[in-house]
């Protein structure tokens, strides 16, 4: 099982790190062990000091697939999530400054947080759904899935291109604007509809 994470898929997030707009979908991994167990707070890395939330609509992968048409992607998921993609700013930006891969910034164990999952059919339109992020009760991120550069049929038959995706492969559509620092005693909340799917406590 892997993890397959989506950046830069909102224009205001782009804006905000003041990174360029690309051309396809940016997409790096992250490891199994990169998933927090439930139940189990989130402990800041001794390695940064700069850890920054970002909150992500997730997909889960039902079956095998490799060359995935885009009217065909739809068949690939049943499931629908939400989850955190922690990221070690500081330690990306050394990495990015040096053109070296990201993966010690975002694939670190316990960087990933998945949130219950719901059925897809919960949902009226996987394009149009609302998400927050709260962080000690203020919201702090606020996105919708119709503000997706790529959306989620395009981001699976894109990687399919490239990785071959296996049953219960995770896919992180991407984070909004709004990301920021994490602290010891932070307590967030992500919501997908006004429901809430995840709850964590960081140390």
């Amino acid at each position: 099982m892997k993890l397959i994470c989506i950046g830069r898929n909102y224009a205001a997030h782009i804006d905000e790190l003041n990174n360029e707009r690309p051309e396809e979908p940016v997409v790096f991994i992250k490891p199994d062990s990169a998933i927090l167990p439930k139940e189990q707070d989130f402990y800041i890395p001794e390695f940064s000091e700069d850890i920054h939330y970002e909150v992500e609509v997730l997909v889960k992968i039902k079956k095998v697939g490799k060359h995935i048409a885009p009217q065909f992607a739809h068949t690939y998921y049943d499931e629908i999530g939400l989850g955190i993609d922690f990221t070690a700013r500081d330690l990306q930006s050394k990495l990015k400054a040096k053109g070296l891969p990201w993966e010690k910034a975002k694939g670190f164990d316990g960087s990933a947080i998945v949130g219950r999952w719901k059925l897809k059919n919960s949902y009226e339109n996987v394009d149009k759904l609302s998400f927050q992020l709260i962080k000690n009760g203020t919201e702090v991120q606020n996105g919708n899935t119709s503000l997706m550069l790529w959306k989620i049929d395009e981001l699976i038959a894109h990687v399919s291109t490239y990785f071959m995706l296996k049953k219960g492969d995770i896919l992180f559509t991407g984070t909004p604007a709004g990301v920021g620092k994490v602290s010891p005693n932070d307590y967030l909340v992500g919501m997908l509809e006004g429901e809430q799917l995840f709850e964590i406590n960081v140390k």
